[in-house]
């Protein structure tokens, strides 16, 4: 997705007494309301509002003027401004043009904008203490209360807290000292969060990394709309060049925006950053708390958030001086948001950048097709990387022919692997064993009666996670206790686990391995950003010696002792029937790679494979990114597939099989016709039933000019579906689920 034309940035007009304006409402509705600026009031477009709508109040944004399709009789007034910065002209464009492009109502959008509705609210006084001026003079100072009382001599007032912990007391002195007329309470001022310091200085940059950083840095300065894409070998430096970016707008006076797929899991980023710019950044994923994040949304919208580092949903926050977009990972399928409004942050944040006019930067050491076809295209410019940094190497990868190289019987560590452990870890050094597969094993069956333990809410296997005790759905959450015997026939000692999780593998580490110093590394065990410190930590230590995990060990990670990477199933992601399972298994594979030998140590990668043959694995061992997308690119361009073509799908959802059957052949029965546009189903989804709904779907493919949005919703709007019947549309789908 590249940018499109827009319309130019209309004035913020103000309007007073008596004038009629629009107020989108954060609720999913396709259009803003009308509603009446009443006497004494003055509101401007972008201005939040508080309206009535039905019996209850709302809060809103005044969208624009009134659009006379209501009688003046009937319309309401507005009930109050909030005492909120507006939001810019750019941001309410933005929330139209993704709606538009997403097929949802601007209201389902706008929610995301404002997702913290007590941050609306002005924030309750911070309040301070300060000496009394005229203290009764019999009132009895104990030890405490002198400590207090010259903590506050000549100085600001300061919070209670702040003096019970320095005056070595508990709280409840310094409120019994107000009591007592000794302390006088005084609303403060909340101080900003710290301001990133551009000054400070950084590392060293190679000759390639400093290059780079000054194109980017003039990209800043120029203060236009630019899209550059920052493509570099993993170990290369791409964060020193972009946080160099970052410098130049902060000194321009202009807020940043950096995306990370997983900043809940990044701690690493966070103290690279806090060493460079002397803070750590405003952080906003699900991991931040309710009291944080209305702080944070707030110091966004004022202006006092300087730097924002977040997951895909900070691309809505309200910013005021927004100067720089940067994606980190920008190929990340952690991007893609697929729920309610469905979207791809990446191709979102490259059209914020383009309706704010200011440069965005997408940064990655396997970029996506789309965006490499977009530098071919001039769209994007583009800076290489293509050394380690420090005079690093990449690491050496071979293949393991799991043909040749076979287990024992119930093992999954060919005896090539497990003597490459042996001597890595023998020589003091580090190892990490990747397989993207939770838990620990992905299904259980009865060897009597051959009974599958299946989700009934989903058309998808239960996991085995042994050290939970639990078998679990990956999909909705569900959840079971691991029985002693099987359901259907009774037989005891008759459940089988099938195929490795990285729990069997740690397993089977500890038994061919006794002396590793192993640990599994998944979402589960690893939660959050807290985890994640100690982590590393841990492996900074020594304490760890062997990592066995998911892709969450897979991004940004640096061990400078980790220099053997072992992938126990390399061919997982071929056989999907997604037309980008080539390129996703590709980056991902170059991911875990990339964290062998980053140092000084020269790194080791293992792939074990049943197909070592397949373009995929050749490419990493003969460490030919180029032409592997290259014949990727040329495969797309045949077949007519973005970005060389358009695709939508339209899932039909409901819990009733029938309905849901019904719908999906209504929609297939009016399926528009127009050329260069063919409509695929309708056709069950290979997950059928998820969390308790019955899915079908049909695929929208069109030749890349075809404007399928409008196709789309003129589709949609015929087709009398009953309500109880869910059709979510996903533009430029990336699962195939």
């Amino acid at each position: 997705m590249a940018p499109t034309d827009t319309t130019a940035e209309p004035p913020a007009a103000i309007k007073t007494h008596g004038d009629r304006v629009r107020v989108l409402l954060p609720l999913p509705l396709a259009e803003a309301y009308d509603y009446r600026v009443p006497g004494g009031m003055i509101v401007d477009a972008g201005s939040f509002v508080s309206v009535p709508l039905g019996q209850r109040l709302v809060a809103g944004v005044v969208w624009g003027d009134g659009s006379g399709a209501v009688d003046e009789s009937r319309l309401r007034d507005i009930d109050a401004v909030l005492d909120v910065p507006p939001m810019a002209d750019a941001m309410r464009r933005f929330v139209d043009w993704v709606a538009d492009y997403t097929v949802s109502a601007p209201g389902s959008v706008l929610r995301m904008a404002m997702s913290v509705p007590a941050a609306l609210e002005p924030p309750a006084p911070l309040i301070g203490y300060l000496a009394a001026p005229d203290p009764p003079e019999d009132t009895r100072l104990t030890p405490a209360r002198r400590r207090v009382l010259d903590l506050l001599a000549d100085g600001p007032p300061r919070q209670a807290r702040e003096l019970a912990r320095e005056a070595g007391c508990g709280t409840g002195v310094v409120k019994a000292m107000v009591t007592a007329g000794l302390l006088q309470p005084v609303e403060m001022r909340r101080p900003p969060p710290p301001a990133p310091q551009p000054g400070r200085a950084g590392p060293a940059l190679s000759p390639a990394q400093t290059e780079a950083a000054a194109s980017l840095q003039e990209a800043v300065r120029q203060g236009t709309y630019s899209a550059t894409l920052l493509d570099g070998v993993t170990g290369s430096g791409k964060t020193e060049v972009y946080f160099e970016a970052l410098a130049e707008a902060l000194r321009c006076g202009r807020q940043v925006l950096v995306l990370l797929p997983e900043i809940a899991l990044s701690p690493q980023w966070l103290d690279r950053f806090a060493e460079r710019f002397g803070v750590r950044p405003t952080e906003w994923h699900s991991d931040v708390g309710g009291t944080r994040r209305r702080a944070n949304w707030r110091a966004v919208a004022e202006g006092e958030a300087r730097v924002v580092v977040g997951a895909r949903s900070a691309l809505f926050l309200p910013f005021s001086e927004l100067g720089l977009i940067i994606v980190d990972e920008e190929h990340e399928g952690a991007y893609k948001q697929e729920d309610g409004v469905i979207y791809h942050a990446r191709d979102m944040a490259v059209m914020r950048a383009h309706l704010a006019d200011i440069p965005i930067v997408l940064v990655s050491a396997t970029p996506s097709i789309e965006s490499r076809v977009n530098v071919e295209r001039g769209r994007y410019q583009a800076c290489h990387l293509p050394d380690r940094f420090g005079g690093a190497q990449l690491p050496e990868v071979e293949a393991v022919d799991m043909r040749q190289s076979a287990p024992p019987t119930g093992r999954f560590l060919s005896p090539q692997m497990l003597e490459a452990l042996v001597d890595t870890l023998g020589r003091g050094e580090q190892a990490m064993l990747f397989l993207n597969r939770r838990g620990y094993a992905p299904l259980t069956v009865c060897r009597s009666c051959g009974h599958r333990f299946e989700c009934p809410n989903c058309s998808a296997w239960l996991v085995d996670h042994r050290l939970r005790g639990r078998l679990i759905c990956h999909h909705c959450g569900f959840t079971a206790r691991h029985p002693p015997e099987c359901p259907v026939c009774a037989a005891v000692d008759s459940l089988v686990p099938c195929g490795p999780g990285v729990e069997r593998i740690a397993e089977e580490v500890d038994a061919s391995l006794p002396g590793a110093r192993w640990t599994v590394v998944t979402s589960d065990t690893v939660p959050g950003p807290k985890a994640m410190t100690q982590l590393v930590a841990d492996m900074a230590a020594g304490e760890i010696n062997l990592l066995i995990g998911t892709q969450i060990i897979a991004k940004g990670h640096h061990f400078p002792r980790l220099t053997l990477v072992g992938v126990v199933d390399a061919d997982l992601g071929f056989n999907n029937g997604d037309f980008r399972a080539f390129e996703r298994t590709y980056q991902l594979l170059h991911q875990v790679a990339g964290r062998a030998g980053r140092e000084s140590l020269p790194g080791r990668v293992l792939l074990q494979s049943y197909e070592p043959e397949n373009p995929v694995l050749q490419a990493l061992i003969d460490h030919d990114r180029d032409r592997f997308f290259e014949g990727q690119i040329e495969a797309r361009r045949r077949a007519g597939l973005p970005p060389f073509g358009r695709l939508a799908a339209l899932i039909v959802s409901g819990r009733d099989r029938h309905q849901a059957d019904q719908a999906a052949r209504t929609l297939g029965q009016t399926a528009p016709r127009a050329e260069g546009v063919e409509i695929i189903g309708p056709a069950e989804a290979p997950l059928s039933l998820l969390r308790g709904r019955f899915r079908r779907r049909l695929l929208v493919k069109a030749r890349r000019s075809a404007p399928i949005q409008g196709l789309i919703r003129d589709w949609l709007s015929r087709a009398n579906l009953p309500s109880s019947v869910r059709v979510s549309v996903d533009v430029d789908p990336y699962s195939f689920l």
